[in-house]
């Protein structure tokens, strides 16, 4: 990727030798980092080295008249960098961003605009979030109206307790796994994984790396709005899953009817409570219709937070023969591992470039009881 704002735009802060260089950095970090715990090869999966971001969040700057896209300077001392275009973002954005500061200049609707959300599909369905430091009013919904219509888009507009939708709040994206196509609506301000390339492959990974488990039923941890569980219930006879985001929750029961899956229960509860459930600790009313009994457990996959799991869910989790751990945090694996690990031997690993040109990455670990 050759982007003119390297070395002054803090959304990439790795770029010296290309694209393979930092990877092969990212792998040798992460192979010796998991040396303790497994010592194979771990498989890696590249990133499209441009336009890769379907989600992506700017400033919006005001200099006299004028109005600029901003990023946070790689300088924390210094101010914001002000860009007229991204080659992170998909070709859908990219051709979308000069267009729209256009019109939202000569609209004349920038006053107290300090924000521009953009979440894309693949095809290109696009909802803009625009984001501004005083209340919304019938005049700026008529111009938001003509720009939503010029430019084929959905805008949201949103101040202090305002959320005006012109359109729809979402975008229908379809997912192509192994030959067969997934569709999902992810919903304006809520997470979605920003690679659909890279969720792609990370998905048929995780697919592949179960696939001799598939004769039993699956038990997800973290499942948010189901990017894994569905495809994963094509294959299980059938999931239970648990999600804290009441939005979340909402969201996957929604991508279940989606893909016409019929074989998942949703549960919106922590994890702690969760376990706590199952383990007869304490009744739940979101649970009371959940008949565990039923299901037969042998293979549990996680998807937590940045912050990894806690020690009582780490040790939850090796109650079950196979476990899937997908992991945003290096870090925090290392830690939930050294719990796991005095029960399970890790088998496979892969790393998987979701954000390049900086230090992140995603992780996928499969687990096995030892005998």
């Amino acid at each position: 990727m050759d982007c003119k704002y390297f070395g002054e735009c803090g959304a990439c802060v790795v770029y010296e030798n290309g694209y393979y260089a930092q990877l092969k950095k990212k792998l040798d970090l992460n192979k010796e980092r998991f040396l303790p715990f497994f010592n194979g090869e771990i498989e890696v999966f590249e990133s499209p080295h441009i336009n890769y971001r379907s989600r992506s969040e700017f400033k919006l700057w005001h200099v006299g008249d004028e109005i600029y896209y901003a990023m946070n300077n790689v300088d924390k001392s210094k101010n914001v960098v002000l860009i007229d275009s991204c080659p992170q973002v998909n070709t859908h954005i990219n051709i979308l961003m000069p267009k729209l500061i256009g019109l939202i200049k000569t609209k004349d609707i920038d006053f107290k605009l300090f924000g521009i959300d953009f979440l894309s599909s693949q095809s290109g369905e696009i909802v803009i979030s625009l984001l501004y430091h005083r209340k919304l009013d019938d005049a700026w919904l008529l111009v938001a109206k003509e720009i939503a219509n010029e430019l084929n888009v959905y805008i949201i507009g949103r101040s202090r307790k305002q959320k005006i939708i012109i359109g729809q709040d979402y975008i229908t994206e379809s997912l192509n796994i192994d030959g067969m196509e997934y569709k999902f609506n992810y919903i304006e301000n809520s997470f979605t994984q920003p690679n659909a390339k890279v969720n792609e492959k990370m998905i048929s990974w995780a697919m592949k790396s179960l696939e001799n488990n598939y004769n039993n039923d699956l038990l997800e941890l973290y499942c948010g709005a189901g990017n894994f569980t569905i495809p994963f219930a094509t294959k299980f006879d059938k999931v239970l899953a648990t999600e804290i985001s009441k939005s979340s929750i909402n969201a996957a029961k929604t991508n279940m009817k989606l893909n016409d899956i019929h074989n998942i229960e949703f549960v919106r509860m922590s994890v702690e409570e969760f376990t706590q459930a199952l383990d007869g600790v304490r009744e739940f009313r979101r649970m009371k219709d959940v008949d565990i009994d039923k299901y037969n457990f042998s293979t549990i996959f996680v998807d937590p937070p940045r912050s990894g799991m806690d020690s009582d869910t780490c040790e939850f989790s090796a109650r079950h023969e196979n476990i899937l751990y997908i992991s945003c945090s290096p870090e925090s694996l290392v830690r939930d591992l050294e719990i796991i690990c005095k029960t399970h031997d890790v088998t496979q690993m892969a790393l998987f470039d979701q954000f390049p040109y900086t230090h992140h990455v995603e992780m996928g670990v499969k687990l096995k009881k030892r005998v």
